[in-house]
């Protein structure tokens, strides 16, 4: 597989698994808050390195408050976004450089390409730490392994 195939399978995963943490919160009488918040932090940061990417002003803050409804909103946004930067952009960007800026201000240099495993593996974090508060409040998360999400077809 080459790697633009790798980057584009990541990007389904990534929307598969964001919809599957969606589903799971919206079939619960009352999200927790904390667990909302996270869920639009792994939304927000996406569109922020798209944003970094392509060179233009971030869209959200790192941390917004968003809604279970606009967290639906912006996921399907995000995946259509990206799905258009990797169509346009890739694969000959994927070893330019781009230069940014931080949450803190602080400026920076890395390479599309570990932007994307970047991006990829920080949503994939705070979807095992919305996992966890979930199962600490005797909740059930959605199952969001790479490999399920394989072995069940969901991700090609």
């Amino acid at each position: 597989m080459d790697v633009l195939s790798h980057f584009h399978r990541l990007l389904e995963y990534d929307a598969w698994a964001n919809r599957e943490v969606l589903a799971s919160l919206r079939a619960l009488p009352e999200p927790p808050p904390g667990v909302v918040r996270l869920l639009a932090h792994v939304i927000s940061a996406e569109h922020v390195w798209l944003a970094r990417l392509k060179e233009t002003p971030p869209p959200f803050a790192v941390w917004p408050e968003l809604s279970l409804g606009q967290c639906e909103e912006h996921i399907q946004e995000l995946y259509v976004a990206l799905a258009e930067y990797f169509r346009r952009d890739l694969p000959a960007a994927l070893d330019r450089t781009v230069t940014y800026k931080n949450s803190k201000g602080e400026e920076w240099t890395s390479r599309v390409d570990d932007i994307l495993n970047h991006v990829f593996m920080h949503s994939t974090y705070h979807r095992g730490q919305i996992a966890m508060q979930m199962r600490q409040r005797g909740l059930n998360p959605a199952y969001t392994d790479f490999i399920h999400g394989i072995r069940q077809g969901l991700v090609k």
